[in-house]
């Protein structure tokens, strides 16, 4: 799809079509199983460097509403049923290096089986900063202390307009591609995101896509892409925010423009409960997980529930009329939930239950054309 193409897509009125054209898309590879992860989000501090216009969440040491966890907070915060936790926070002025590889160790020796994924472009260009470090040197001590990906957070959007205007302290597009294309070189899969809905136009949204699109053509490192539902919050960069309409029609998109990232994830948390479900007939095929509690969003308002049960996201796939399949944080297989309720687990995964399985295999692996970016 071109530039142009998607644009036009952006104008269409038939938002009921377009959602077919993607989930026609979506189909092809995952059919109608949707994904979702038994994770927790952590987020160790909101002590930082930087003032974002747009964040809520970040603050300076000393003032009421920061906070600063230990590594036995993060501990506690666990438990082993998690298969993933989820790390990203503030740029913290004063922490070293060792106790971010420290926190990282704990977690594994605690938890072995846990996926971490953790910290964003944004915060390992920081690390390489402070402490003197190659990016590289960064992510080969962070791998060898747990790290198993990377979130997408931080791109925001890839436009200097938007970034001189909002963030202009933050890494733009250039930096936050290059820190992703060295984790995908080294091994490392990463996620992506976009957080639209306040002053981007769609034409910088699609410019946007089509970075992303350009690096997963090189590196094929991109497991899952997020469109992130600006949160009004009290900055109010905007009045509103995007309507359900503007965030299926980006999901649409979204999924028939990135043709080589095998996974589309509507994120409950921003989009909401509703909406979200019914993205996954608009080429999303995740869902996300249970979160545990999420600060970031929430301090900007996010009207969604802070926390997901597994029961809960099950019954938001079904009522899509999708298949729930549960997955870890690199998006093998642990379970299929079949129509009776019941989970069923593959080989690979741990067991929920003894029963038969109702479907045939969910794919293990990303389909080859997805490898080699074909439009």
């Amino acid at each position: 799809m071109s530039r142009a193409e998607a644009l036009k897509l952006f104008e269409a009125r038939d938002l009921i079509g377009l959602g077919q054209l993607a989930n026609e898309v979506k189909q092809a590879t995952w059919g109608d199983r949707a994904h979702f992860v038994i994770n927790r989000q952590i987020n160790p501090t909101n002590v930082c460097v930087l003032s974002c216009r747009f964040c809520d969440f970040a603050t300076k040491r000393g003032r009421p509403n920061a906070y600063e966890m230990t590594i036995q907070d993060v501990l506690d915060r666990l438990s082993p049923e998690l298969r993933e936790v989820h790390i990203v926070q503030g740029l913290h002025p004063d922490w070293t290096w060792d106790f971010y590889l420290e926190m990282l160790r704990a977690i594994k020796t605690s938890f072995p089986r846990m996926q971490i994924k953790a910290w964003t472009a944004v915060e390992i260009d920081y690390f390489s900063k402070k402490f003197r470090l190659s990016v590289e040197e960064v992510l080969v001590q962070m791998k060898e202390a747990g790290l198993s990906a990377l979130p997408g957070g931080g791109a925001e959007v890839f436009s200097e307009r938007v970034r001189k205007a909002l963030f202009p302290f933050k890494i733009g597009a250039p930096r936050w591609l290059e820190i992703h294309r060295i984790a995908h070189q080294l091994g490392i899969p990463t996620n992506a995101t976009l957080l639209y809905g306040h002053i981007e136009t769609r034409e910088e949204r699609v410019d946007h896509l089509l970075k992303l699109r350009e690096l997963q053509d090189d590196t094929g490192g991109f497991m899952s892409f997020i469109p992130l539902a600006y949160q009004v919050g009290k900055t109010r960069v905007v009045e509103r925010q995007a309507s359900a309409i503007e965030d299926l029609k980006t999901m649409a998109i979204s999924r028939l423009l990135l043709d080589n990232i095998p996974h589309i994830k509507a994120y409950w948390v921003t989009m909401g409960e509703e909406t979200a479900s019914i993205a996954l007939n608009f080429g999303a095929d995740d869902l996300d997980g249970t979160i545990g509690e999420e600060r970031i969003m929430h301090a900007a308002d996010a009207a969604s529930p802070i926390r997901q049960t597994r029961e809960r996201l099950v019954e938001l796939i079904r009522a899509s009329g999708c298949v729930p399949v549960e997955r870890d944080a690199l998006y093998h297989e642990v379970a299929v939930c079949d129509p009776s309720t019941r989970a069923t687990a593959s080989g690979r995964g741990l067991a929920q239950d003894s029963a038969p399985r109702a479907q045939e295999e969910v794919p293990r692996a990303l389909p080859v054309g997805l490898h080699n970016g074909h439009r």
